[in-house]
């Protein structure tokens, strides 16, 4: 291969003329080429130019100012003096403090050589008294001869003035030293003369502190190429690499000191005309001598390679002996003897590190008569601890053998990948994930939507209801007992073709009425076989019954054109689906209390079977009014005025099929012909008849009979008899949650003392016996019909909890309840949820993850072990698991709605027809993200089963069943879970026994002592004293000849107190919702409860460090926890080992019990307590601030900005006519704004606002002359909103007093507070907020929120009122139909009061948006916004 280069870009570092055919043919035969040279440069001349060289020479320095050089190096020499006698004096124990001497010596001595070098270099150019002299021109000759600047820069400034003023110039200054870079680009930038000219520097990446940071060299870079820098001072970095093709100037401000120096920053002017200006000190032999060598050596390179041999053999390198490198064949990485120590090093760099500890490797020489060998300890968090090298011929070597082999150990094992590169992260197969389960895009969060289909209840499955077959099926009888005196219920009896298991037929539901609560109770009784004509009234019971009373019997109807029909007639029934099988009977009365013994109320059933007869031979002769007219001519034979007979006790009742007594009408059931509805009669309204007023005259109908005949063309037939009072059917409820709104309920209002209900009033319907047939069925068997759809969707989510466990096959026991809690989401409203259960699942997942990592790979970092854990547990990771296993097809994730439930043989009233259109075979069958679709009702199913479903959800229900298995059974119960779902989650008793074995070998017994006393403290002796040896020491003894630390064992032992407390927390506090309980978890287990739990134990005195940053932190702490008395000093102050060394404990003892979770528990509840409680708990500041604020209607304005090292925060809160205006510092953004929330909920406490939570803690003020309740606004903005606002002046809260400004400090600690207040005035005369305003059902109020939210003005408050439309009354209303209008209430600071009522609308939301609209169009008439429709 042929490798033409030319020779004036050649990067060859020849010193001599010797030398360089030598170098040559060796590149040569690296490479595989030749290299030729051009004789003739005419044409390369053409495109790429060449520079005009150029000697600029500049006086030699002065000395004027030696003594003052001659002061400053004998000031650094005695101080380096004293710093050398410092680190001799220096205990060895406290490596970091030795480190921070040392660091401070090197540092004084870089500060000193870079005065030195530009005091020689650049003169005196900072004294601030000499600026003026820059200015002019004539001004810098004059600094020149004062030496404030030296003759070298002073000769610099002179080529810069010969530039002119043309801003097209780009020059590049090539400079040996970072710092004369830097200086001298400040220099020229104050310059006057020189203004015009924009300046940079370039340093390339280095670690510096005077090299810019690489974002600022990189935006350097830009301005560069754009011309917008005219002078760039850049180090050799630039030298190659750089392409800047309009560069007219290279300046060489100090000498370059090769040859490839010399020729590739003379290339770096590129465009024609450009020059090459070389800086000379006059009479400056050594300098003069450098650059004749220099170019000199230039031409031989080009003699040589003109005057070389063109066609002369190229030698191939002989492979030398690879002894002394390691090659990666895969890849063909090498690291050789010259770049193992590197390696070593970069490892070491990649390893965790805090402000304690910074892993390093350390070497011992040792001599041997001549030889020397080298021992490598590396950090106790590497992947081994030491290595002895091999002997060889001197030092150096073998510190260089003993990192080569360390490299081939690290890669061998997996620390370096086959780059030999460290890892960042863990490699794959230490992932207990399996690698087919990689996360995808947005997996496991809020914002992708997933569509998934519902898995079917596969108890439920059956044929033998469209067989005509006898049929023996299970039972199990239902019992309904109320908790109401003298209310009773009629029991029932499932029948369906499947054992349940033994938790779902031995079950108790609950169901929550309006003033009562019916307790269900589930109970298996046996097998019952039905004949085939039994199964048939069966079917016709469970027909008419459901639709009657939740559906519809007629199909067709005048309006749409098709011919009215009854829906069970032979020709219009439908099948009975497959998927939905099962009977509901009721039972006879008097059966006995025997569950095993039972007895259906065939009576019931034949009497429904009865009337369904009767509808079907009637519709079948196609009679409609002569159908009454037909019934009453045969039962009636009197012609009697049926309102005289009422008057009489043996009065008779015509009904359409017979005739009954007055005396048992009440309660009687009964099925209207005409509508095909069920009714229940109350009484007779003996005052009235047909030829009575209609109920609602603005219908249009002149009396009953009239609406009957107009409506339905029925001639009644006894127009005269007194109508029937009876209770119309209604629409199943969901009974089962205690939050849901019961049958009648208009609203609940919450007040100090109780719930109080608002009941609607009751609306009965007036009827003609004459259209009613009688339903022989007992008005128990009516109500128990409500009953049954609430129960039986409880039982259908059991039976589907059921089915997943039995899919699960673990050995241990779980209950389905437990099941169905796991697979419960928060969306269905019910009183139990899964959130409960993902809360201790998430810390089983912790804490079997970080077990199997510790004990399956021992040699892996704390940092290694935290990513591997991160992504096994992370959201997507348990995403990926759930949907493998079809978990989302389990989970329920909707409200019930009993309107959409149907019984088998009922017919659907609301059909959601499937318009998914997505590709059913895949999962997830479609994917959308937060945005893309804002009508998607998440978990609303179609007639398939199709459901948009949050893709967190599904790792949450992963969680949630984690949760649940450990409660069942255990650790092993949880890790058999997840087993089954995929997870590598083994715990081998041998790698128990590899880790004490490892552990074993620590030598404790110069510890021994103090080990003894640390077990006395935690009352546990330790079979291996080297686990808790190991559970104590820091990572800062590695100086000591140590190879372990604390860390691994930390992470373990996190993850078991976490684990162990939660578990505490989740069983002594069942009543609390999960969100306080994770607030309790969050109280319990950080890092701040865990430090003062080992000062209080004096864990600190048994710390094995040696750092004495480390010591006086520790110190500092324990003093400032004395001085508290115990209390918290800040969390920003906690030194994070003393929490470690907890957490690290707990390892221990686990690992050294064989895992046992109960030990550990046993040792450490004494030690952690007291353990935070619910009625001690407390939100930080900033949490309790925000959830205030929300409750009330304010918004919280926060604002950072950094003052050095300090973050200052400052918090707003505008109330009804005061901004409240806080401030806080602190070292962090957090505790900042913890701080200034502190002072902002002392002065809402002040004004009467106190969070719920904390109310009943805080001692309140003084009310006894006051005359209303002093806790005020914990769930509404009532006490600000009911003030009067007469008053127009601003005003100004001061927290103490009003009128003046005032400033608060906050306690002693590090953290500062201060605090202003200011008024805001809302002028009429401010720019109007732009508002965007989505027209459809909730726009307007999302838009109000967010101006309020901009302006910082309390939120409004709304009043809601119901009644009943009439005709044609407003828009939106709707005849016969209750209507709601909403007023709205809003109290901007410092204005008027305002407030709208809004139009009728049909719903409460939309007339509350009706309010929010005409409230936002009187803002805009004032000013304050600017609507923009949508």
């Amino acid at each position: 291969m042929l490798v033409w280069l030319i020779i004036c870009s050649f990067a060859l570092g020849v010193s001599s003329t010797s030398d360089c055919e030598g170098q040559m043919s060796e590149l040569e035969s690296i490479l595989d080429c030749k290299i030729y040279a051009v004789s003739d440069r005419f044409e390369l001349e053409q495109l790429v130019p060449s520079a005009k060289e150029i000697n600029r020479f500049y006086d030699p320095k002065s000395s004027l100012h030696d003594g003052l050089k001659a002061a400053i190096d004998s000031s650094w020499l005695k101080f380096d003096t004293l710093l050398a006698n410092l680190i001799d004096s220096q205990s060895t124990q406290l490596h970091d403090t030795d480190d921070a001497v040392k660091a401070s010596r090197r540092r004084l001595s870089s500060y000193h050589a870079k005065i030195s070098h530009c005091m020689e270099e650049l003169g005196l150019i900072c004294a601030i008294e000499h600026e003026q002299l820059l200015k002019t021109e004539s001004g810098s000759s004059e600094a020149k001869k004062m030496g404030c600047i030296s003759p070298k820069l002073y000769e610099l400034m002179r080529i810069f003035q010969s530039f002119g003023v043309s801003k097209e110039v780009l020059c590049l200054i090539f400079v040996e030293r970072i710092i004369t870079a830097k200086v001298t680009a400040q220099f020229i930038k104050k310059v006057s003369f020189l203004s015009h000219f924009k300046v940079a520097y370039l340093t390339g990446d280095n670690l510096s502190a005077d090299a810019p940071t690489p974002k600022i060299q990189k935006e350097t870079l830009k301005l560069v190429h754009s011309g917008k820098v005219n002078l760039l001072f850049t180090t050799d970095v630039a030298e190659e690499g750089l392409h800047i093709p309009k560069c007219s100037c290279v300046i060489r401000f100090d000498l370059p000191k090769t040859v490839r120096s010399y020729i590739q920053s003379h290339g770096r002017a590129r465009q024609a005309d450009s020059h090459y200006i070389i800086m000379l000190e006059r009479g400056n032999a050594q300098q003069r001598d450098l650059l004749f060598n220099i170019i000199r050596s230039k031409h031989s390179l080009v003699d040589t390679a003109l005057n070389r041999e063109s066609d002369a053999p190229i030698f191939l390198p002989c492979i030398k002996d690879k002894i002394n490198a390691y090659c990666v064949e895969s890849t063909g990485a090498i690291v050789t003897v010259d770049s193992s120590i590197s390696l070593i090093h970069k490892y070491c760099e990649k390893l965790p590190r805090n402000k304690y500890f910074t892993p390093k490797p350390l070497f011992q020489i040792s001599s041997y008569d001549g030889s020397y060998g080298c021992t490598l300890t590396l950090p106790p968090n590497a992947a081994f601890p030491m290595l002895v090298g091999p002997v060889t011929r001197s030092s150096n070597l073998a510190k260089q053998l003993v990192c080569l082999d360390a490299c081939k150990k690290l890669h061998n094992i997996g620390a370096l990948n086959d780059h030999l590169l460290p890892f960042t992260e863990q490699p794959k197969e230490a992932d207990p994930v399996p690698e087919n389960m990689q996360s995808t895009l947005g997996a496991g969060t809020t914002k992708r939507k997933e569509l998934h289909g519902s898995t079917a209840i596969q108890t439920l499955f059956g044929t033998w209801a469209n067989r005509p077959d006898d049929v023996t099926l299970e039972a199990y009888k239902i019992v309904f007992t109320c908790n109401k005196p003298g209310q009773k219920y009629s029991n029932f009896v499932l029948l369906i073709d499947a054992v349940l298991d033994s938790d779902v037929s031995h079950v108790e539901v609950g169901l929550n009425l309006i003033g009562k609560a019916v307790k269900s109770s589930i109970s298996p009784c046996g097998q019952i076989t039905l004949t085939a004509k039994q199964v048939e009234h069966a079917k016709l019971f469970h027909e008419f019954s459901f639709n009657g009373l939740f559906g519809k019997l007629f199909i067709g109807s005048r309006s749409s054109g098709v011919q009215r029909r009854f829906m069970l007639n032979p020709e219009n029934r439908l099948s009975w689906n497959t998927s939905n099988m099962y009977l509901l009977l009721p039972i006879d009365a008097s059966s006995t209390l025997d569950p095993e013994s039972l007895t259906i109320d065939w009576k019931a059933i034949r009497s429904s079977v009865y009337v369904v007869d009767f509808m079907r031979n009637s519709h079948l002769m196609e009679l409609r009014s002569p159908l009454i007219q037909r019934t009453a001519n045969s039962l009636v034979s009197s012609t009697i005025s049926c309102k005289a007979e009422c008057n009489r006790s043996d009065a008779l009742v015509h009904l359409a099929d017979i005739s009954v007594p007055l005396a048992d009408i009440k309660d009687m059931v009964v099925f209207a012909v005409h509508t095909g509805k069920m009714y229940v009669v109350l009484d007779v309204a003996s005052d009235t008849s047909a030829n009575s007023a209609f109920d609602d005259p603005s219908a249009g109908y002149r009396n009953f009979s009239d609406y009957f005949s107009k409506k339905y063309d029925i001639v009644l037939r006894h127009p005269e008899q007194a109508l029937l009072r009876l209770k119309h059917s209604h629409n199943p409820h969901n009974l089962l949650s205690s939050n849901s709104k019961p049958e009648g309920v208009s609203s609940c209002k919450k007040t100090n003392d109780a719930c109080s209900v608002i009941m609607k009033p009751r609306s009965y319907a007036h009827m003609p016996a004459e259209l009613l047939i009688h339903v022989d069925v007992s008005v128990d068997v009516w109500r128990s019909f409500y009953l049954l759809p609430s129960l039986m969707y409880r039982l259908e989510s059991l039976m589907l909890a059921s089915q997943l466990k039995r899919e699960i096959a673990s050995n241990c026991t779980v209950s389905s309840f437990l099941i169905l809690e796991a697979i419960t989401t928060l969306r269905c409203c019910e009183d139990f949820s899964l959130e409960r259960l993902e809360l201790l699942g998430d810390s089983v997942l912790k804490c079997a993850v970080s077990c199997n990592l510790f004990l399956k790979y021992p040699q892996k970092h704390e940092g290694q072990l935290s990513t591997c854990r991160s992504r096994a547990v992370c959201n997507a990771t348990l995403h990926k698991l759930g949907t493998s296993r079809n978990l989302q097809g389990y989970i329920r994730d909707s409200a019930f709605d009993p309107r959409c439930w149907v019984a088998p043989g009922q017919a659907c009233l609301r059909p959601v027809h499937c318009k998914c259109d997505a590709d059913f075979n895949k999962i997830p069958m479609k994917i959308k993200y937060e945005k893309e679709d804002s009508s998607m009702v998440i978990g609303k199913s179609c007639d398939n089963g199709h459901r948009w479903l949050c893709s967190k959800t599904i790792a949450d229900c992963v969680e949630a069943l984690i949760g649940a298995y450990y409660i069942g059974g255990g650790l092993n119960a949880a890790l058999s879970f997840m087993k089954w779902l995929g997870m590598d989650v083994d715990i081998k008793p041998v790698w128990v026994e590899e880790a004490l074995k490892t552990a074993s070998l620590w030598s404790y017994l110069p510890k021994l002592e103090d080990l003894e006393q640390l077990e006395s403290k935690l009352k546990y002796t330790f079979s291996v004293r080297g686990l808790l040896l190991e559970a104590v020491t820091h990572a800062s003894q590695l100086e000591s000849g140590v190879s372990y630390c604390y860390q691994r064992l930390e992470f373990l032992g996190d993850s078991v107190l976490d684990l162990l407390i939660t578990w505490h927390l989740f069983k002594c506090h069942r009543e609390i919702d999960p969100g306080e309980l994770t607030d309790l978890r969050s109280a319990n287990v950080n890092n701040e409860n865990f430090a003062r739990v080992a000062v209080r134990n004096k864990f600190q005195n048994h710390l094995q460090h040696g750092s004495g940053t480390l010591l006086g932190q520790v110190c500092g702490y324990i003093k400032s926890i004395e001085n508290h008395n115990d209390s918290c000093p800040g969390s920003s102050n906690v030194p994070k080992v003393l929490g470690d060394i907890v957490e690290s404990i707990a390892g221990a003892v686990f690992i050294d019990s064989n895992l046992d979770l109960d030990k550990v528990w046993e040792l450490f509840e004494p030690l952690l307590s007291p353990i935070v409680t619910p009625d001690i708990l407390e939100l930080p500041p900033l949490r309790e601030l925000t959830e205030l604020c929300a409750s009330c209607g304010y918004f919280i304005d926060t604002k950072c900005r950094d003052e050095g090292d300090i973050v200052v925060a400052e918090l707003k809160i505008q109330l009804k006519d005061v901004l409240l205006v806080r401030q806080g510092h602190d070292r962090n953004r957090k505790a900042a704004k913890a701080s200034a929330a502190i002072l902002l909920l002392k002065d809402l406490e002040e004004k009467g606002l106190l969070h719920a939570k904390n109310a009943s803690k805080r001692k309140q003020p003084d009310s006894s002359d006051a005359t209303e309740d002093v806790v005020t606004f914990m769930l509404s903005t009532q006490h600000e909103l009911e003030e009067s606002s007469a008053a127009k002046k601003p005003k100004t809260y001061t927290g103490a007093s009003f009128g003046k400004p005032f400033v608060d400090s906050f306690p002693s600690g590090d953290n500062h507070c201060s605090s202003e207040s200011k008024v805001n005035f809302n002028s009429q005369d401010s720019v109007p907020v732009s508002l965007p305003v989505k027209m459809q059902k909730g726009g307007p109020r999302i838009a109000l929120h967010q101006l309020c939210q901009k302006l910082l003005w309390p939120l409004p408050s709304f009043e809601s009122e119901e009644t009943r439309a009439s005709a044609g009354e407003g828009p939106g209303k709707r005849k016969g139909f209750n209507s709601f209008v909403s007023k709205i209430k809003l109290c901007p600071p410092n204005l008027d009061v305002i407030e709208i009522t809004g139009e009728g609308r049909s719903d409460k939301k939309s007339s509350q948006d009706s309010a929010a609209l005409l409230m936002l169009y009187q803002l805009q008439t004032r000013g304050r916004c600017h609507i923009e429709e949508l």
